[in-house]
C-alpha cells in the first residue's frame, strides 16, 4: 500500500537569491575590511632615511599620512558609501556603488604613487637641518603603501559587487519619513458589537461613537 504525504517538499532557493546574499556578505566584508586596512596603513611608516646634520647622520621617518592623505580620506568616503548603498535604491544605489568603486581605485593609485615618494622625508630633512635645499641621503621604503593599496582593492571589489548585484540587495525600511518621524497609521474602524474595540479606542483617545474617519 502506498502512502501519500501532505507535507510539501522543501523548495530550493532561486539562484538569484543565493547570489544576492553571497554578494552582499562579500561586499560588506571586503568594503569594511578594505577601509579599515587603508586607514591602518596610512598611520604606519612608509619611508625611512637619514639626513646629514652637523656632520652626523640624523634618522628620519615618514608616515603614510605625511606622504599623502588621500588613502585615509578615501577610506572614510568608502565607508560612508558602503552604508549609503542600503539607504538608496535604483539609480541612487548605482551612483553610490560607483563612488565606492572610485574610492577604492583612488586609494590604490595614491598608495602606489606614494610608495616611492621622497618629498615628505625631504621636507623633514630641510626642517631638521635648517637648510631648505637639504634632502634625505639614504632612503628606503616599507611595505605599508602596498598594504594600503590592498585595502583599496578590497573597496574596489565591494563597489563592483554593488554595481553588479546591488539590485538584488535589500534596502532600509520605508516605515520612516525622510525627517526620521514615523508615518501616521490610519485608525482602524471600531466595531460597536466588539466591546474590546471600543475600550481600545477610548485608550487611544478616540470617540468610538463618532463618525468613521474619511
Amino acid at each position: 500500500m502506498e502512502y501519500v504525504t501532505a507535507v510539501p517538499h522543501p523548495r530550493s532557493e532561486p539562484a538569484f537569491v543565493r547570489s544576492g546574499r553571497r554578494s552582499l556578505a562579500l561586499a560588506l566584508l571586503s568594503g569594511a575590511l578594505g577601509a579599515a586596512v587603508a586607514l591602518l596603513a596610512s598611520r604606519q611608516h612608509w619611508s625611512e632615511g637619514t639626513a646629514s646634520i652637523a656632520g652626523g647622520a640624523f634618522p628620519l621617518t615618514a608616515k603614510g599620512s605625511d606622504v599623502t592623505g588621500v588613502p585615509a580620506a578615501l577610506a572614510i568616503v568608502g565607508l560612508a558609501a558602503l552604508v549609503a548603498v542600503f539607504a538608496v535604491r535604483r539609480s541612487g544605489r548605482v551612483l553610490v556603488a560607483v563612488l565606492l568603486a572610485l574610492s577604492g581605485a583612488g586609494t590604490i593609485a595614491a598608495a602606489l604613487l606614494g610608495a616611492y615618494d621622497s618629498s615628505a622625508l625631504d621636507d623633514k630633512a630641510a626642517e631638521a637641518s635648517g637648510d631648505t635645499s637639504a634632502t634625505v641621503d639614504v632612503l628606503s621604503h616599507t611595505g605599508w603603501p602596498y598594504v594600503a593599496a590592498a585595502g583599496g582593492a578590497l573597496m574596489l571589489l565591494a563597489g563592483l559587487l554593488a554595481l553588479r548585484y546591488g539590485r538584488l540587495w535589500p534596502a532600509m525600511s520605508g516605515r520612516y519619513e525622510r525627517d526620521g518621524t514615523p508615518r501616521p497609521r490610519k485608525a482602524k474602524p471600531v466595531d460597536p458589537d466588539r466591546p474590546e474595540d471600543m475600550w481600545k479606542a477610548l485608550d487611544r483617545g478616540e470617540d468610538p461613537t463618532g463618525p468613521d474617519p474619511a
